[in-house]
């Protein structure tokens, strides 16, 4: 019997939490690629390079370092927003805003095997952007916790359900993420799930773990809503 895929974990970027010291973008790029470097060793499944404010030759340099630092291994990295970026650089793929451009317009712009995800906030926007070819869609937010959103603009896990139900494409949950959360998430469907503050040093916030403990925590709480799964979702 074949093992079902296991959940996904994706860790997204924010240099400006990760090093809240750096005195120049150069230091909070050189923060970025040694945690990230951290993350590829301690497995996680995909990195999204969410800096789209940060120039694009430190951008483009950043991404290919990671890009060649995770060849062999399970990580992809991806590159929110800037697709001139990723392309360049010989990223994974690209993430896109709910608000940016269609799937369908992106995906001919990449190699074969290019990752398209999208970040949606609804059901419907789940199945539409699953219909434009999207790999997978990244839903929330889920919980508090993770940013200052607002109590109505939470999601949920109803809604969330909602979202894997109508989308023909991988949901990753995101926001307010721990492991007891995740584990809800999957639970619930989800393909996988994504953090920010979660992989952060400890300390930097109250869901802070530091990377390595962060992905192990995951996984676990993963593999305990669903014994068995070996393989990720999202190849």
């Amino acid at each position: 019997m074949i093992a079902p895929p296991r959940p996904c974990v994706h860790l997204v970027t924010d240099r400006r939490q990760l090093a809240p010291g750096a005195r120049t973008a150069r230091d909070e790029v050189a923060a970025l690629q040694s945690w990230l470097e951290e993350a590829i060793e301690a497995g996680v499944d995909v990195i999204q390079l969410r800096e789209s404010d940060l120039d694009s030759r430190p951008l483009a340099d950043l991404t290919r370092r990671l890009s060649e630092r995770a060849t062999g291994t399970r990580t992809r990295v991806l590159v929110n927003d800037r697709t001139d970026v990723a392309l360049a650089a010989g990223a994974h793929g690209v993430h896109l805003r709910g608000n940016g451009p269609p799937v369908d317009r992106v995906r001919p712009l990449g190699p074969a095997g290019w990752t398209v995800g999208r970040s949606v906030h609804s059901a419907g926007e789940a199945r539409s952007a699953s219909e434009a070819g999207a790999d997978y869609v990244l839903f929330g937010t889920m919980f508090a916790g993770g940013t200052k959103v607002a109590p109505q603009q939470l999601a949920g896990l109803d809604r969330l359900r909602d979202a894997v139900a109508m989308s023909r494409a991988p949901v990753i949950a995101i926001g307010g993420i721990s492991p007891a959360r995740a584990a809800m998430c999957i639970d619930a469907g989800a393909a996988g799930v994504a953090a920010i503050s979660m992989f952060l040093p400890e300390g930097r916030s109250p869901l802070a773990m530091g990377v390595r403990r962060a992905v192990a925590a995951l996984r676990a709480a993963c593999a305990k809503s669903l014994p068995g799964r070996e393989e990720p979702l999202l190849e």
